[in-house]
This record gives C-alpha cells, sequence and structure tokens, in this order.
C-alpha cells in the first residue's frame, strides 16, 4: 500500500494513535499487529515506525495521555473547599472526564498488564498521584470526623475503581441521563463515608 497523498507526520501521526486506540480497545493489545494499525491508517506497515518506535509505545503512548489529560484537567477543579465539596467536585469530575472516554479509560485499566515494567512503573506513578489526591480529601475528611471511613488510601481505590466502570456500561440515550446516574453515584460515595 502506498503512502497517502499528502500525508504528513502532523496528520499520520495522529491518525496512527487513534487506529490503535479503536483497534487495541475493540481486540485487545495483544490480537491487534502493526499491520493492522497500518491497514486502519492506511500506510504500509514499514511507514509507521516514522510515527512511533513500535507497538509498546503506542500503548504506553496511548495510557500516558490519558492519565496527564486527566491530571490536567482536575486543576480546574476547585478542591480547596471543605472535605465535603471538596470530595463532590472530585466524583463529578471523575465521572464526567471518564464517561466519553470509553475506549481510553478500557485500555489505561484493562491492558496495564501489557505495558513493560518501566513503563507500567510511570503510569502507575501517576494513577498514584491521581489517587492520592482523593485520599487526602478523604483523610480531611475524617480527621475533620465529616467522614467515618477507616482507611483513606484503599477507600480512594475502591471509589475510583467504582466510578471508572460506569464508562464501560453507560451508553447515552439510555434508561438514566448521565445527569442522574451521576446524582446517584455521588449518593452512594455520600453514603458510603458516613456511618
Amino acid at each position: 500500500m502506498a503512502r497517502k497523498q499528502g500525508s504528513h507526520s502532523d496528520i499520520t501521526g495522529p491518525k496512527v494513535r487513534e487506529a490503535a486506540l479503536k483497534l487495541i480497545a475493540q481486540h485487545g493489545y495483544a490480537a491487534v499487529s502493526m499491520r493492522q494499525i497500518a491497514a486502519e491508517v492506511g500506510v504500509q506497515a514499514g511507514a509507521l515506525y516514522n510515527y512511533t518506535a513500535d507497538k509498546q509505545s503506542l500503548l504506553f503512548d496511548i495510557v500516558l495521555d490519558h492519565m496527564d489529560d486527566l491530571v490536567e484537567a482536575l486543576k480546574d477543579v476547585d478542591l480547596s473547599g471543605p472535605p465535603w465539596s471538596a470530595l463532590e467536585a472530585f466524583i463529578r469530575f471523575h465521572i464526567l472526564f471518564h464517561v466519553p472516554r470509553v475506549e481510553q479509560v478500557f485500555i489505561s485499566y484493562m491492558e496495564l498488564r501489557n505495558l513493560d515494567p518501566d513503563n507500567f512503573a510511570a503510569i502507575e506513578g501517576r494513577r498514584r498521584d491521581y489517587e492520592q489526591i482523593l485520599a487526602g480529601i478523604l483523610k480531611a475528611g475524617k480527621e475533620s470526623g465529616d467522614f467515618t471511613i477507616t482507611d483513606p488510601r484503599i477507600t480512594s481505590i475502591a471509589l475510583i475503581g467504582m466510578l471508572t466502570a460506569i464508562p464501560q456500561w453507560y451508553r447515552e440515550g439510555g434508561r438514566l441521563p448521565l445527569s442522574e446516574i451521576e446524582e446517584i453515584y455521588w449518593g452512594i460515595v455520600r453514603r458510603s463515608v458516613t456511618a
């Protein structure tokens, strides 16, 4: 397959990442070949190496971009208030950030096992930093007496796990609108941190 007319790195590079994202989300990392990604983009398999070192690099870049976008977007959320308002802001942010990113969320959580050790460590560090923000809110609420939780770190991991599952089953146009699901989940979280 010849190079597409007018193909440029600023156009083709993102297409390679989009194709990898789509195919890995559909079939799993192990089942997707560089040849399949190339066919999806419309370039020769060898041409992919102009845009990425290998499939491992593509996976790492997809997960890293997701984590970096998540942390960057959280900077716009006001978490400076008392524990209850900070917790609510974090929970609502997490839901609304993740729901439209079904493929990124799936890959970022289900394909971590396919990252090489160094890449895994880099992603785990970013995830831990994100989880620590929620754990800090929960710790502040525990210390103020607002929350009756045993371990802020474990609670943060449990809450993030529960919330991150929403994109896997939620579909726009389903029985409940996202705004109502958001309210239901906020109620579940609220009840889970109080006696």
